[in-house]
């Protein structure tokens, strides 16, 4: 899966910020890179706290672009760029508090160019990562909502399920209606898991998957009923709306979507059914349960959660990472700059 990464990134220089650069996770991981000479790294942070914890634990970061927020030279214009984004939403002085903090000044790095992909989320929530990309960074032309999905590799059993992509499994909690004032529905809740099914295919591809999108439920073809098999179903209509290029159908069971055999059964004439390996889930708890059973019983490597729906790449990493997940997340975020 890196062989084409590690190509995109040997063509084209690209630069990473990492929001929590005294972090020995951190600090190891981008070691690793600047040896390699990978990318160029900007570690955010005092300093000296910054060098102290390095030399405390041997890590070699003298090639890293190590900024302080309190001491950052283009603060100024950083705040001016960031009161113009937020639109009387945030004072001055509200932009140059929050650019004191890790995850807002990495971002703006990124909306300024001074970067060209984040990775953050080490000592702090997903939503910590994601707030300041929704202000800052904002969402593709027509896209919805920001999503995620995992991508999951193992080197052994069936060929055709060595490498799988899933979502969403760490953003959106439900899909609901979303309403003005007067209580028209303005995007609708099908809309935005289509978007899910789309921008997963996509992510899909540029890994290297020829997607083929089942749309999971706990019904197939309408054998079940409730409010996400309507949802799923539905979604699926809109994402092959949506995305005719890709093979995306629905709603399905896990059985159904894996086994050609159980697929045909219960779904004859399905191009996905059977043979998918690309799962979009109905809602947060399906599909965050679906990626740590695939990751725990069925000994998949698992890479995310990527964020899709973004004008840039921003990726969130676990509380729980080690150097060696931030190397390989740090190699995928850049390497989809």
């Amino acid at each position: 899966m890196f062989t084409a990464l590690l190509n995109n990134l040997k063509a084209q220089r690209r630069t990473i910020v990492f929001t929590e650069g005294p972090d020995a996770r951190i600090q190891e991981a981008a070691a690793r890179l600047l040896k390699e000479d990978l990318m160029g790294v900007i570690l955010v942070g005092k300093v000296d706290e910054v060098k102290a914890a390095a030399e405390k634990n041997g890590f070699d970061i003298a090639g890293a672009e190590i900024l302080d927020p309190a001491t950052y030279a283009g603060m100024d214009e950083m705040v001016e760029k960031m009161v113009e984004l937020r639109k009387g939403k945030m004072s001055a002085e509200d932009c140059r508090a929050n650019l004191q903090k890790g995850n807002y000044f990495g971002t703006m790095l990124v909306k300024m160019g001074k970067a060209d992909a984040l990775l953050g989320g080490a000592t702090y929530s997903t939503a910590d990562t994601v707030r300041p990309a929704l202000q800052l960074i904002k969402t593709k032309p027509g896209a919805h909502l920001v999503s995620s999905c995992f991508i999951l590799t193992r080197d052994t059993g069936d060929e055709a399920l060595k490498k799988l992509c899933m979502g969403d499994c760490a953003i959106n909690l439900s899909y609901e209606d979303s309403v003005d004032k007067e209580g028209n529905v303005t995007v609708s809740a099908a809309q935005k898991l289509a978007e899910v099914a789309v921008e997963s295919a996509k992510t899909a591809k540029f890994f290297g998957i020829e997607p083929k999108v089942a749309m999971l439920s706990f019904s197939t073809k309408g054998s079940g009923k409730g409010a996400t098999v309507g949802l799923s179903a539905e979604a699926t209509k809109v994402a092959q709306e949506l995305a005719p290029e890709f093979a995306i159908d629905g709603e399905m069971q896990f059985d159904a979507a894996v086994s050609p055999t159980v697929g045909q059964l219960k779904f004859p004439g399905s191009k996905v059914a059977g043979y998918a390996n690309t799962f979009v889930f109905p809602c947060i708890e399906a599909g965050n349960i679906g990626y740590k059973i695939a990751q725990r019983l069925g000994g998949y490597e698992a890479y995310g959660p990527i964020l899709q729906g973004l004008n840039a790449p921003i990726n969130d990493l676990s509380r729980g990472c080690n150097a060696e997940e931030v190397y390989k997340m740090a190699i995928i975020t850049a390497g989809m700059a």
